[in-house]
């Protein structure tokens, strides 16, 4: 397996698709990177030669914030909004979905798992 900016990709795969197992890299990443780093022929990343691949390490590694760089910003950025007390700040602290979504249903994965309430459905009684 070859190592991209500390993750092993697959060697069986083609060279777009496993440079997505970098966190930070998706599709449209991958295939810029492949164009940049100057790699022909869409081949699997056991193909590539020594120089390819050594082209596509330094643009991850100089161009792309990746990996756990990425995460720390990522993790920075929602400490911030939670130390200066914002709206985001307060939601994502409370575990609440962030971006307007309703909450009343749906929000299920943000908010665990359903609690019965008694008495929330009651049926009325016919006269």
């Amino acid at each position: 397996m070859a190592r991209v900016a500390g993750v092993d990709i697959p060697d069986n795969k083609r060279v777009e698709v496993s440079l997505r197992r970098i966190y930070g890299i998706g599709p449209t990443r991958a295939l810029e990177i492949v164009g940049r780093a100057r790699v022909e022929g869409n081949p699997r990343v056991a193909e590539l030669s020594d120089e390819q691949l050594n082209r596509v390490r330094e643009l991850v590694d100089k161009e792309y914030t990746v990996e756990g760089d990425l995460r720390r910003e990522l993790n920075d950025n929602i400490r911030r909004l939670i130390d200066i007390g914002t709206y985001r700040g307060t939601r994502h602290r409370k575990g609440l979905p962030s971006r307007g979504q309703r909450t009343r249903t749906n929000a299920r994965t943000k908010r665990g798992g359903r609690r019965t309430v008694a008495g929330k459905h009651r049926v009325l009684a016919k006269k």
